[in-house]
């Protein structure tokens, strides 16, 4: 006992400063944990007004705290005495570690991060993405899951998403619907013209503005080619063309209008010097057998 009171007497002034030492160190990791709380509050706030998806916002959150609060951990210890210089590597280290076997889990997660954060799309969109096209599902932290037309569920990395084009087919109201058309050349241009704009004038889904286009956009092999391109609503472009090339085929026939094709003439030379004419209808059947 006597040894004990003569060691805290001789050491009392070291032991006072680690005490006061260790009561910094305390009030500097009790900081931490508040303004921890205090950041990923505000952080939440925010990101909710952005209506960021939930688990985003969650994840990013306890990132945020966990790097505070090892921060202020790592301080506190530093300022009692402890050497923190190895714990830092240590953390380094692991941190490498694990970032290299989860690195493509990591570009994916960074990925939905990112498609949450700018929305390229949203549920109910149909898209073509990472070279797929179909209806969005649901957007994941690292996959998104679309439907194609024929009922397929597809999960496609969020990495592959963001690594390619994005073609968004519902964020603007309306769509052009695009055809082509090509008519014979013994066709009248000027009643071919009247006529594929009454087909789709007629048609209800037809918006007004912007106006309808109907020109001549190029003069092949065996055929004068029309683009036909009406303004409708996304939700109506594919019905509106499936329906529109049916009226337009009818409506060409109905007037005479031929649609050819393709047609090949050889010429045939004899030895006396005569010339026949052979004229091959569907060179590409020919071809074929």
């Amino acid at each position: 006992m006597n040894d004990a009171m003569t060691w805290f007497a001789e050491n009392q002034e070291a032991i006072l400063l680690f005490a006061g030492k260790f009561v910094v160190a305390l009030a500097i990791v009790i900081g931490g944990f508040v303004i921890s709380r205090i950041l990923t509050g505000g952080m939440k706030k925010r990101l909710h007004k952005s209506k960021i998806d939930n688990a985003v916002v969650s994840f990013m959150a306890g990132i945020i705290r966990t790097i505070i609060i090892i921060a202020s951990i790592l301080m506190a210890l530093s300022h009692v005495g402890v050497q923190t210089t190895s714990f830092i590597a240590i953390l380094g280290a692991a941190g490498l570690a694990v970032g290299l076997a989860l690195q493509g889990s990591l570009s994916n997660f960074a990925s939905g991060v990112m498609i949450m954060i700018y929305r390229p799309f949203k549920s109910g969109d149909y898209v073509d993405a990472g070279g797929i096209a179909g209806t969005v599902e649901r957007i994941e932290l690292f996959i998104t899951i679309l439907k194609t037309p024929d009922n397929k569920i597809v999960m496609v990395p969020n990495s592959k998403i963001t690594s390619s084009e994005i073609t968004n087919f519902s964020q603007e109201p309306i769509r052009r619907v695009d055809m082509l058309i090509g008519v014979s050349y013994n066709a009248d241009l000027k009643k071919t013209k009247e006529v594929l704009m009454e087909v789709i004038s007629s048609d209800e889904r037809m918006l007004t503005d912007p106006a309808p286009r109907v020109s001549v956009t190029a003069l092949n092999d065996s055929s004068v080619d029309f683009i036909v391109r009406p303004w409708v609503k996304s939700e109506d472009y594919w019905p509106m063309y499936w329906d529109s090339m049916e009226r337009i085929k009818n409506a060409l026939d109905a007037n005479g209008i031929g649609i050819p094709y393709p047609q090949m003439d050889v010429h045939l030379h004899h030895p006396e010097g005569e010339v026949s004419e052979l004229r091959i209808a569907n060179p590409e059947k020919l071809e074929q057998k």
